[in-house]
């Protein structure tokens, strides 16, 4: 903590310089060899006896002859720099694979849980750029801002993903085209913006904030050494399950949903509860929707499964029983039945974007 910083620097010389000789021992021409051995050792002498003056000189001297031995040219900047970017992009992909991969919510099947990305219509303007930088960093807020320059009507609206968690609204008129931060299932419900409506010249279209999703990370490890837990929040691909469309874009979507059956349960609705073989659903994430204290409003009967609260529902083997925590608006297992086995992903670990009220560990 106290040792001069000359000190230092020609310590770390030292050691680069006994690394090189030990990487270019066979490719050294013998004079080479001794002469940097040498200058090593003038170095470390000057190093033991603290002999300011020396010490400089020496590293002066070492240094030139490491110099001369390997230059640095820009070519070696650039190969460092890449090799720096390529073990990052391979450590980020195996962390992806195997251990933990980010997941935005989209919809709002898990609210209030877990947000999904939420708009709040509004007629006042954005607020100045500075508050609208904090807020998005802060509480992921970013505002929109659609006004018709003439008579027209919607079209279209058609949804465009960029970099995997930005997704974006291209808005087709009969006379202009508007491109807008924020999902069509966000513009329809919440904005009212929807095709074949009209709209007059300076009539606003969608004006206010958009919430994105709660960013989450999925732990992909536990489960491949420990069973699913019933009450765990998980994720899920959607492949070969009848009900749920494929984009066209990025194939069949994730979903993320609260584990409410494991293979062999005996599952029955009868509004606000749900019962598990028989007796009412235990543990805090289920107790906290069945209480039905707004926001959360208990669990509601199904369509194809647990429609009434009359019939029960036994999961099959390699099957597991995926409801919302936002019952009234989740398309879940009510609808299209079990999630195979095969489809896990892992288990909704931590929301670690925005820094609202959900940042944390998820329950």
């Amino acid at each position: 903590m106290f040792t001069p910083r000359y000190i230092k620097q020609s310590r770390l010389l030292l050691r680069h310089a006994q690394k090189y000789l030990r990487y270019k021992n066979d490719l050294l021409a013998a004079s080479t060899r001794e002469e940097l051995a040498a200058a090593t050792q003038n170095l470390r002498a000057a190093l033991r006896k603290h002999d300011h003056n020396r010490i400089q000189s020496q590293a002066e001297a070492l240094d030139e002859k490491l110099h001369k031995l390997a230059p640095v040219t820009w070519e070696s900047h650039w190969r460092e720099n890449c090799e720096v970017i390529l073990v990052a992009i391979v450590v980020a992909v195996g962390i992806r694979s195997y251990f933990l991969q980010p997941f935005k919510i989209p919809t709002g099947s898990m609210q209030p849980t877990l947000n999904g990305i939420i708009g709040h219509p509004s007629t006042a303007p954005a607020p100045n750029i500075l508050r609208q930088i904090g807020e998005f960093i802060m509480l992921g807020r970013n505002y929109i801002d659609v006004v018709s320059r003439e008579d027209d009507q919607v079209l279209q609206i058609e949804q465009k993903k960029f970099l995997f968690f930005f997704t974006f609204s291209r808005l087709t008129c009969r006379h202009q085209k508007f491109l807008v931060y924020a999902p069509p299932e966000t513009l329809i419900h919440d904005f009212n913006v929807f095709p074949e409506r009209v709209c007059r010249r300076n009539e606003i279209i969608a004006r206010g904030a958009v919430d994105t999703g709660d960013q989450v990370f999925v732990d992909k490890l536990s489960y491949n050494f420990v069973k699913p837990h019933r009450g765990d929040v998980f994720v899920f691909r959607t492949n070969h399950i009848l009900g749920i469309r494929e984009d066209p874009e990025t194939g069949a979507p994730f979903y993320i949903k609260r584990l409410a059956g494991l293979p062999g349960d005996t599952l029955r609705i009868d509004p606000p509860r749900l019962y598990v073989n028989g007796k009412i659903a235990e543990g805090f994430g289920f107790a906290r929707v069945m209480a039905a204290k707004l926001p959360y409003r208990g669990y509601a009967l199904g369509r194809d499964y647990l429609a009434e609260s009359t019939h029960s529902f036994v999961v099959p083997e390699h099957g597991y029983f995926a409801m919302g925590d936002n019952s009234y608006n989740s398309y879940d297992s009510r609808y299209w039945g079990p999630v195979p086995e095969e489809n896990l992903v892992g288990r909704g670990l931590f929301v670690y974007w925005p820094f609202n009220r959900h940042w944390g560990l998820i329950r």
